[in-house]
């Protein structure tokens, strides 16, 4: 599975996947992903920023509020549709379709970039992260969020208490990477399955921590700063499907500099 077929496979997805985050039923995301990795987000304002898989643009308007000036793409024709259409009128944000492994902007175009959790969903990261190192201006940064490479594993197993609290997880196949293996979203037991919305399958990729550092450092990047956001009893009371992310780490944040 290639990075079109990727983007054929979202265009399906996208009008789900836009109905729950806009219904609130991300939690991760907003109730301290997210939240994290903007707290760490050096300043931007008045910058020339591009958000790297966009899809229907809800972290992307985030980024303009900041006060950046951003392009966004998405191989998804259907997600930067749906962008577009949500697009404030006090927001002037450039939504293209277009393959993060073929960037359609000249090479020092941009003071920053970002990618949220986008780009463990693309087949050809290394490629996605030299074109970013390509269209970064020198001094200029990539600051992105994955699933964590160690316990976003191909096996992975909650394991609960009597209560259903997570207490621990069954870690297995790290070194074994999912090359599209479609994985199950929405499965019974979740607030969306349970208000009535379909299970979603995604295509999943996965690569070791070795891989991702590797392949920063092999497209001309420079890592100055790594976090594991852990969310907060008050943020696991308010959100108690969140609780099994304060026994392992969910996600990785990564910025990368390009050198100047």
């Amino acid at each position: 599975m290639d990075h079109r077929e990727v983007g054929k496979h979202w265009d399906k997805l996208a009008p789900t996947w836009t109905t729950l985050g806009r219904g609130g039923y991300d939690y991760y995301r907003d109730s301290f992903n997210t939240p994290a990795f903007l707290a760490a987000l050096p300043e931007i304002s008045g910058l020339r920023g591009l958000d790297i898989g966009c899809g229907e643009g809800h972290n992307t308007r985030l980024l303009a509020e900041y006060g950046a000036r951003i392009s966004a793409v998405d191989i998804s024709e259907v997600f930067v549709g749906l962008a577009n259409a949500f697009q404030p009128h006090n927001q002037a944000i450039n939504y293209t379709a277009a393959s993060a492994v073929e960037l359609p902007f000249p090479q020092e175009t941009f003071d920053f970039a970002t990618g949220f959790m986008s780009l463990m969903d693309i087949p050809e990261n290394e490629i996605v992260l030299k074109e970013a190192c390509r269209v970064l201006k020198p001094g200029g940064f990539l600051q992105f969020s994955i699933s964590h490479p160690c316990f976003d594993t191909p096996h992975r197993v909650h394991i609960r208490d009597e209560q259903g609290k997570t207490t621990a997880f069954e870690i297995g196949d790290y070194f074994r990477n999912l090359e599209g293996e479609l994985v199950t979203l929405n499965r019974s037991g979740s607030q969306a399955f349970r208000d009535g919305y379909p299970t979603i399958e995604i295509p999943r990729f996965t690569r070791t921590l070795s891989q991702w550092v590797n392949a920063i450092v092999a497209a001309g990047l420079e890592i100055e700063w790594m976090n594991e956001p852990r969310p907060s009893d008050d943020i696991v009371e308010a959100f108690p499907d969140v609780q099994d992310a304060q026994v392992v780490a969910y996600f990785l944040h990564i910025r990368a500099r390009k050198p100047s």
